[in-house]
């Protein structure tokens, strides 16, 4: 029992050591750079799996594993862990610590919440109906960094009005003195399992609410290390969180511009099949925006169900009478709305500049007019979003918020300098630097598993489906693609797999289509793990989720993905583009060659 008890205290330190141990025979018996390779991905995805060591140091693992391999050197990997996508990020938390500064944050959520009510089923497919809306045109990133903040603060301020009304009930009943509720502020959006609640003082910003019943349920729960009253409130922080992240990468799918995949697919294969023109703005939002709305709402009801319960009843309970919990709920959420006062300058600098950095990022280069970066055409590509972001980033620091005054000897009030709407010290309090090396080690890993050979070793796999049916193929194609995009990068994934599966598709003389639609869907679906993709990464930085949850909700998301794309290409896509048929524009099979 001793030993059991022993092995229990250090199991992620023998977690560790036996993974490294049992799967060192890899690269020892193969001696290449593909099982090189191989057993450092199988070694970083265990613990990430596990969580054997904070998901961020696993991250830097590449750099230590490729340079003693052979596979990369220090420098060309190291380069790999702050990209553009960096640039974005720090751009749009500029953007999102003004907004939480200045409460604009819950100003739109109060409000948000007083229009849809406090139905979390409702909520929820409100915020994922506008997080996809709004990625069909801004980067799914983006978007999920803009959007967790408003949904974090709808959060809270459900829990903390319900909070409110079994006080009040409470009290009804006990005869005591209600103080009335404040709100908690002290829950900081970007905070990880690992770090402990804390508040960062902010000039001109009260953080003072809390103190009341809030802290009070906060203490209830110190010796567990919770932050939420009942099992219900994390479920349901949960569920917004997943609602986000998903809804982000569904929206993405709608539109050519809608994600870096898309994009990719476009670009190759109206390079490879100049004489098809059928692959434009338009086709594509015809083909995908049905598969979008499917996968959309059959995700809402699948998270629904994992995270609330499957009731029917409490889901689609629209247009009924209130309960008096759920009244007494709406009321206080008025009363806290009212609070806030007029909308402030800040508030409304703020709004502006979020409003024209959508503006920007949507008009740069929409697809189907020209764009703002045509102004540019001498250099094409090298404006991308994180420019845009670093503009509007660097006009926080720039535009006035407030005067800062002092008083002379004469007792005179003079204003001596100026506060701008945020300052480098509350920036970094916000920046999420362990999701940015997370996300980090995944460019990494994705360049390593490209030097290394590994990923054409896998994608040359697939040459031998030739010999199998059609709707098989597609099936099997689609199911590798989303297995492979959960550990590598998505345009990595793309652009490995487009040259082989166009090259099976001539071999055999189908619709190159016909496999290359689903396959550029399906990449889309990394919807496991939280360095799967940036959304999920930035979601999983609010600290409600754990790895388990993210597989468990994924894994059904990923079936009901796979599944949607299968049905599309047996109906409304075979006859969008005829694919029933092999087409003239496509080589004929002496000129195909297989990789």
């Amino acid at each position: 029992m001793n030993v059991l008890s022993y092995v229990l205290v250090y199991r992620k330190f023998f977690l560790v050591v036996f993974t490294l141990l049992v799967l060192l025979p890899l690269p020892i018996i193969l001696r290449t750079k593909e099982a090189e390779c191989a057993y450092t991905l199988f070694v970083i995805a265990t613990f990430w799996l596990t969580e054997a060591l904070p998901l961020s140091v696993t991250a830097l693992l590449p750099g230590l594993m490729f340079p003693l391999f052979g596979i990369m050197p220090s420098k060309k990997v190291a380069s790999a862990y702050f990209k553009d996508f960096h640039l974005l990020l720090i751009g749009v938390i500029c953007l999102a610590t003004s907004i939480e500064k200045w409460n604009l944050h819950k100003r739109i959520a109060l409000r948000m919440v007083m229009t849809v009510g406090v139905n979390p089923a409702w909520l929820t497919l409100g915020f994922m109906s506008s997080t996809a809306f709004l990625s069909m045109w801004l980067s799914n990133t983006s978007t999920a960094a803009m959007v967790m903040p408003i949904v974090e603060a709808v959060a809270q301020q459900i829990i903390s009005a319900e909070a409110e009304v079994e006080a009040t009930q409470m009290t009804y009943f006990s005869g005591s003195t209600n103080h009335g509720l404040e709100i908690d502020e002290s829950v900081n959006g970007h905070e990880t399992n690992e770090r402990k609640e804390k508040t960062v003082p902010v000039p001109g910003y009260s953080n003072d609410a809390g103190k009341n019943s809030s802290n009070m349920e906060l203490e209830k729960n110190s010796g567990t290390g919770a932050k939420y009253r009942t099992k219900k409130d994390h479920m349901m922080c949960k569920l917004m969180c997943l609602c986000v992240a998903y809804s982000s990468t569904i929206g993405g799918l709608t539109t050519i511009t809608g994600t870096s995949t898309n994009l990719i697919f476009a670009e190759h294969f109206n390079m490879r099949y100049p004489e098809c023109r059928c692959i434009n703005f338009g086709s594509w939002f015809m083909l995908s925006f049905p598969a979008a709305i499917i996968i959309l709402f059959l995700s809402w009801i699948w998270l629904q169900w994992l995270f609330l319960g499957f009731n029917f009843k409490e889901m689609f309970k629209c247009g009924k009478t209130k309960t008096v919990k759920q009244k007494a709920c709406a009321e206080v959420i008025k009363q806290e709305y009212q609070k806030l006062g007029p909308i402030r300058y800040q508030e409304i600098v703020t709004l502006v500049l979020f409003i024209v950095m959508a503006l920007l990022w949507f008009s740069r280069d929409p697809g189907f007019v020209p764009g703002w970066s045509a102004l540019f055409s001498k250099y094409p590509g090298f404006a991308t979003d994180s420019t845009v972001a670093l503009l509007i980033g660097l006009l926080f620091f720039l535009i006035p918020a407030k005067r800062l005054t002092k008083t002379t000897p004469t007792g005179e009030i003079v204003a001596f300098d100026y506060s701008p709407l945020i300052t480098w010290k509350e920036f970094q309090s916000f920046m999420p630097w362990d999701i940015a090396i997370l996300v980090g080690g995944g460019f990494a890993l994705a360049d390593g598993c490209e030097e290394s050979g590994l990923s054409k070793w896998i994608g040359n796999k697939l040459s031998p489906l030739g010999s199998l049916p059609v709707w098989l193929i597609i099936l099997i194609s689609s199911l590798l693609v989303t297995s492979l995009t959960e550990v590598a990068s998505n345009p990595a994934t793309i652009t490995l797999l487009l040259p082989i599966l166009s090259s099976l598709a001539d071999a055999i003389q189908v619709n190159p289509l016909y496999i290359l639609i689903p396959s550029t869907l399906c990449t889309s679906f990394a919807f496991l793990l939280p360095v799967a993709n940036p959304p999920n990464a930035i979601v999983f930085s609010y600290g409600h989720l754990k790895v388990i949850d993210m597989v468990k909700a994924g894994l059904g998301v990923n079936i009901v993905g796979v599944a949607v794309v299968m049905l599309g290409m047996s109906t409304w896509i075979v006859t969008l583009f005829d694919l029933s048929t092999y087409p003239s524009w496509a080589p004929p099979i002496t000129n195909a060659t297989m990789p």
